[in-house]
């Protein structure tokens, strides 16, 4: 079985020859922008010989906020970057570049981050939460905006780019952050304007629910998203690949490995601390307990840029010995 039909069949829950493999991590400096971001991904997939690539949007985490949006009222005149923004333009030729080069062997999906947490990055965590209280109605009106401009993103990355569907990011349930209500009213619309704008596109989108700096969301906020595949923080949220796929509503499930988070940069599990028997053995585990339909074996969110590629590795070819 090939690795474009290994992962749409786990993704489809259909029969599978082996569980198919996807990590990532951030890429920074010359391999995070150009030909040298499109080299280091091209690299890093095959050298560890994984089933799936990832693309970091690394270089294009903030949102382009306009110069004049300085008080919480002026987000009411945000308007639309359109597609010819280099914010645009130049995410949809990473990905054209790197479907060219490893599309036919495998599926790429591009990492697509929700409206809020675009919004954060561009502005500032501070500026934004003190403005939404502010000026609640404006800063909606923004994050609808920039809906608007990361649904057409993630439009051109499968129609232009020619992606497989996209990497869907959704952040800001953190506990005490936002009311249930609060979340359901000013965030979620913006949240689902994008993805089910992408899933016009393409029915292989995968959602990543981010357990970011090891904050526990309220991640039942998610659990009816629209979406195919399901990538939550296991270790953060304490839930289980076996008991989150029907938390979930039975969706394919992709994760199974700690990363990183409750001690910043610390990175903890076997992954990153075990033997290759023990990371092994862990590997085998997951898929015994689990089952090798609808699974997708990866890490609750990036891994340490500075892994040895052994480590992955040694996943990838324990998946492949059952």
């Amino acid at each position: 079985m090939d690795k474009r039909t290994r992962v749409f069949n786990a993704l489809d829950k259909k029969p599978v020859d082996h569980v198919p493999v996807g990590f990532w991590y951030h890429f920074a400096g010359e391999q995070a922008v150009g030909e040298g971001c499109v080299k280091a991904h091209k690299d890093y997939v095959h050298d560890c010989d994984l089933d799936m690539l990832k693309i970091m949007c690394d270089s294009y985490f903030p949102y382009p906020v306009p110069e004049d949006c300085k008080t919480a009222s002026d987000w009411k005149n945000l308007k639309p970057l359109g597609k010819d923004h280099p914010f645009i333009k130049e995410q949809v030729e990473r990905a054209r570049r790197l479907v060219e080069e490893v599309g036919k062997e495998m599926p790429v999906f591009y990492n697509v981050f929700a409206p809020f947490s675009s919004i954060r990055f561009g502005a500032g965590e501070d500026r934004v939460m003190h403005d939404i209280r502010e000026d609640k109605l404006a800063v909606m009106h923004a994050l609808d905006v920039i809906a608007q401009d990361n649904a057409l993103l993630a439009e051109l990355l499968i129609t232009e780019a020619g992606c497989d569907g996209v990497y869907y990011c959704v952040q800001g349930g953190e506990v005490g952050r936002f009311t249930v209500d609060e979340y359901k009213e000013m965030i979620a619309p913006s949240d689902l304007y994008v993805l089910e704008h992408a899933n016009r596109f393409s029915k292989y989108n995968i959602m990543h629910c981010c357990g970011w700096a090891g904050a526990k969301n309220q991640i039942e906020l998610w659990k009816d998203y629209p979406v195919k595949c399901i990538n939550w923080a296991v270790y953060v949220e304490e839930l289980p690949l076996e008991e989150g796929r029907y938390f979930f509503g039975d969706k394919a499930c992709l994760g199974g490995f700690q990363s990183l988070h409750q001690e910043g940069k610390t990175h903890k599990g076997v992954l990153h601390n075990g033997t290759k028997e023990e990371v092994q053995e862990f590997t085998r585990n997951l898929i015994l307990s689990f089952g090798k339909r609808g699974l997708l074996l990866g890490a609750d969110c990036t891994v340490n840029e500075h892994i040895d590629h052994d480590r992955i590795r040694w996943v990838v070819e324990a998946a492949r010995s059952i």
